[in-house]
């Protein structure tokens, strides 16, 4: 399943690509992005453990950035 999000609280090109990096190496997912620019989230990742990646996601960018948000 493919996704796009809107992410809050990003401050930083940096701290994207940190997140992103970790973002892809979870198991389940195929590719992320994180972009600084767009404020965007996107993500493929397996469609029967979507919700529980996403999750994971949102505590791999709060490792990075204790304020940025997924907003589902």
């Amino acid at each position: 399943m493919k996704k796009r999000f809107d992410l809050e609280d990003l401050d930083c090109a940096n701290c994207a690509a940190k997140m992103e990096a970790a973002i892809n190496k979870l198991e389940g997912v195929n590719k992320a992005t994180v972009s600084f620019i767009n404020q965007k989230f996107t993500i493929d990742a397996e469609d029967d453990r979507f919700d529980e990646i996403i999750d994971l996601c949102q505590k791999e960018m709060n490792k990075v950035e204790p304020d940025c948000r997924i907003l589902r």
